[in-house]
């Protein structure tokens, strides 16, 4: 699998140079959040709003209104928590087109309950206007500028950095409201964003080999969620539907999927795997996801519950994940 150096940050300046309307805004966490680059390169538009996220919110719904588009970045939950009311305000109810970038989303980080994002998108997606995206790989991060640009209001989106693998080939790029088909198969249909996706990924090819037919699917676009291949596929789901996400199971995937089918009236199992209703502590990103059941091996623990079997598959079956160094020169902290 290929892996990848800090994509932001330099296709960020590549996708940016014809675009003088474009800023970039900062809440002192610039090289944290890959835009040290891109202020380098172009200074006169970059602003550094110090530790501040209110005002940089409500500054950034000026600037919307003035015709220019700003791209905040700084960790997820600085967006969010923080600058809820002026998101509200002055962002969604006039519907302008800030881009909010949340790096380190929920157990991306070992900072603990302080910095982990663990209930954004249910945060988010309450808000009239708001469009949320979630980037899973290196193509998501490189494709996600161009689908966020063209939304005509504001936007959020669950952002990678430092060292991410590429699953998508860079031609497979993400696309507005539609989830792309990485498996087919009749007996589950599985459903995961983010991080997550590696990880199904993983237990999907052993769970193949069991003789289960799986049809897995990536979300990408969180909100609208309105893609209908996405109810065609739980549709047809023998055993049911699976959703699995780097978030707490209320308010994010699980719910939205859970919403959609209940609304078409569809009467099929559904297994949430996800953050059950916990804060989450510091420690490194394998241990959290296997602590708190979001790992490949807690999904095929909830595909043999839900088919009734037992498959003996051990952990040394599944392919190896690349294990990025805590500290390292693709990103400024071990946060």
């Amino acid at each position: 699998m290929e892996i990848l150096s800090k994509v932001h940050a330099k296709n960020l300046v590549q996708w940016a140079k014809d675009k003088p309307e474009v800023l970039v805004l900062s809440a002192d966490l610039t090289s944290s959040t890959e835009i040290d680059l891109f202020r380098d390169t172009y200074p006169d538009r970059f602003l550094s709003m110090g530790i501040a996220e209110q005002n940089m919110l409500s500054f950034a719904g000026g600037l919307a209104r003035e015709g220019l588009y700003p791209f905040i970045h700084t960790f997820a939950v600085f967006i969010y928590r923080r600058a809820f009311d002026q998101i509200a305000m002055s962002v969604a109810y006039p519907n302008v087109p800030v881009r909010m970038f949340g790096f380190l989303p929920g157990i991306m980080t070992p900072g603990g309950a302080t910095h982990q994002a663990i209930e954004d998108i249910a945060v988010m997606r309450a808000l009239p206007n708001m469009t949320i995206f979630e980037c899973g790989d290196a193509t998501d991060v490189e494709s996600v500028l161009d689908v966020a640009h063209a939304v005509n209001g504001p936007v959020y989106v669950r952002m990678l950095r430092g060292e991410i693998p590429r699953l998508f080939h860079p031609s497979d790029k993400m696309q507005f409201g539609k989830a792309r088909v990485i498996q087919e198969g009749t007996d589950i249909t599985l459903l995961t964003t983010g991080i997550c996706t590696e990880e199904a990924m993983r237990a999907v090819q052993v769970l193949q080999k069991r003789g289960l037919s799986i049809q897995h699917m990536h979300v990408t676009t969180l909100k609208p969620f309105d893609d209908p291949s996405v109810l065609e596929a739980a549709a047809k789901a023998k055993y049911g539907v699976i959703t699995m996400e780097n978030h707490s199971i209320i308010g994010g995937l699980g719910t939205i999927v859970a919403e959609v089918m209940a609304e078409a009236g569809l009467g099929k199992k559904l297994v949430r795997i996800g953050l059950k209703d916990t804060f989450v502590h510091g420690a490194s990103k394998p241990y959290l996801m296997r602590e708190y059941g979001i790992d490949a091996m807690a999904l095929i623990a909830e595909v043999e519950r839900l088919v009734d079997d037992r498959f003996g598959i051990a952990e040394s079956e599944l392919a190896q994940t690349y294990l990025a160094p805590v500290h390292s020169l693709a990103k400024a902290e071990a946060l």
